[in-house]
């Protein structure tokens, strides 16, 4: 059940009382709402915080809530037609983001996104660092640009090699990391190259920038670098996305010798190569040096974010680059948004300078493997005939289906059973070989709820697994 179910449910049944009231009048005191309907006292307040939100309530100090003035309704909806001219033919779709984000409907297990489950997140330590950060006297002040000096050097140390903290820009996660970096280096019009499938999130960025992605393909080892010459050549692209760890959506993590060889390509196209280390805290063993601590020419651009191994909500993140390159990244940073938000920084740096942080990677990283172990034998047990992957880290897994099977009706009738889970043809920046889908294991409240939600997907599925 999310977290949040109680507000909602709460909330809902506050706005039929609402509408059958008249403007200005009383609600039942909270004591009354608590016992009611049965909530806390915390559940009252946002609920009706919600409805204040939406305009329905008026909320007094001392006095109580009250029903809020109701606008007339307009006689006929306005024109807006004309916006369709003036906006023109350029889209942006939001659509596949906007469903990996989805908080599921009450009694769907989620099976899809890429956030930990709330009882695999830092909640106590997160609130112990933002006190921390929030009763520092500069904590609203304005944050040196670039970042705050111990952050950068926290990352410059995580990424190894020669980097500095110079090097380092604090950045608003990872997302908002990928459209400054791709704006900062492509002119709308440009070829990018991406690993196909890809994490869906860099196409919509991509797409929206007015850029054409190019696949690349991928296996079980990932980025394929006997196909990335070839790929340079026919498009004359001069950027490469690339996922070496734990990669978006299959799981694989680039051997040594491959970053090696992608490294070389690039040299020799006189090419950038954008890379996101979205997972590396999320490793059950060792994993390879970032490529960015192997590149002595500055063709790096190296995406470091935390996120995933923390909570959605801390949105903080870092872009390491150098030479020219990264001072075009400052400055389209500080056009664009200026700065990241100082407390979250300073929330940050105090989550990962803490005795805690350590101990949180081990019990996620322990969770996490034993969460995709079950969720593999979950498969193996109600779906024999599909083939799953198994990550050595990160929150998914990758599932390829029977041929000619719909991975995107699928994906919709799972939802309507009540599993949740994400199509593996949107991940694919041009028509995808094979049908797939991307199951998370790190969302889910528990292993139970993954056993049971790859039941439900096993009675969508039904005769069409071999």
């Amino acid at each position: 059940m999310h977290k949040d179910s109680s507000v909602a449910i709460l909330a809902e049944r506050l706005r039929a009382e609402v509408r059958a009231l008249h403007p200005g009048q009383r609600l039942p005191s909270s004591r009354t709402l608590m016992r009611r309907h049965q909530v806390s006292p915390v559940t009252v307040t946002r609920a009706l915080g919600l409805l204040a939100a939406e305009g329905l309530v008026v909320t007094r100090p001392g006095s109580g809530a009250f029903a809020a003035e109701r606008p007339e309704p307009s006689a006929a909806p306005p024109d807006l037609g004309w916006q369709a001219v003036a906006l023109g033919d350029r889209a942006v779709d939001g659509g596949g983001v906007a469903r990996l984000l989805l908080t599921p409907p009450e009694g769907v297990i989620a099976l899809s996104g890429g956030y930990l489950h709330p009882s695999l997140q830092p909640l106590r330590a997160l609130a112990t660092a933002a006190a921390r950060a929030a009763r520092r006297p500069d904590a609203w002040e304005l944050p040196p640009l670039g970042g705050l000096p111990e952050l950068r050097a926290w990352f410059a140390r995580s990424a190894g090699g020669e980097i500095t903290p110079a090097d380092v820009l604090i950045t608003s996660g990872g997302q908002q990391s990928l459209t400054t970096v791709l704006r900062a280096l492509l002119p709308p019009g440009s070829p990018i190259l991406v690993e196909s499938p890809t994490y869906l999130g860099v196409l919509a960025v991509a797409r929206a920038s007015g850029l054409h992605p190019v696949p690349v393909p991928v296996d079980e080892a990932g980025l394929r670098p006997d196909l990335l010459a070839e790929a340079f050549e026919l498009t004359g692209a001069r950027v490469l996305y690339v996922q070496p760890n734990f990669q978006n959506p299959t799981g694989a993590v680039l051997p040594p010798e491959r970053r090696a060889r992608v490294l070389e390509v690039a040299r020799a196209a006189r090419a950038f190569v954008i890379e996101d280390d979205f997972a590396r805290y999320l490793a059950f063993d060792a994993v390879p040096p970032p490529m960015v601590s192997a590149d002595p020419d500055g063709r790096v651009v190296y995406i470091a974010s935390l996120t995933k191994a923390t909570a959605a909500s801390l949105r903080v993140a870092a872009v390491i680059a150098r030479g020219p390159v990264a001072e075009r990244i400052r400055a389209t940073q500080l056009v664009e948004e200026f700065f990241p938000a100082r407390p979250l920084q300073e929330t940050l740096l105090e989550l990962v300078s803490s005795p805690g942080w350590p101990r949180h990677l081990r019990t996620v990283r322990t969770a996490l493997r034993a969460r995709r172990d079950a969720l593999a034998a979950a498969f193996a047990r109600h779906l024999p005939g599909l083939t799953i992957s198994r990550p050595a880290g990160g929150p998914h897994q990758w599932v390829r289906l029977p041929d000619g099977a719909d991975d995107v009706a699928l994906a919709d009738a799972a939802l309507r059973a009540g599993v949740l889970v994400s199509a593996g043809r949107p991940f694919f920046p041009t028509e995808p070989p094979a049908p797939y889908l991307r199951v998370s294991h790190g969302v889910a409240a528990s292993e139970a709820e993954l056993a049971e939600g790859v039941r439900r997907l096993a009675e969508v599925i039904g005769p069409a697994a071999p």
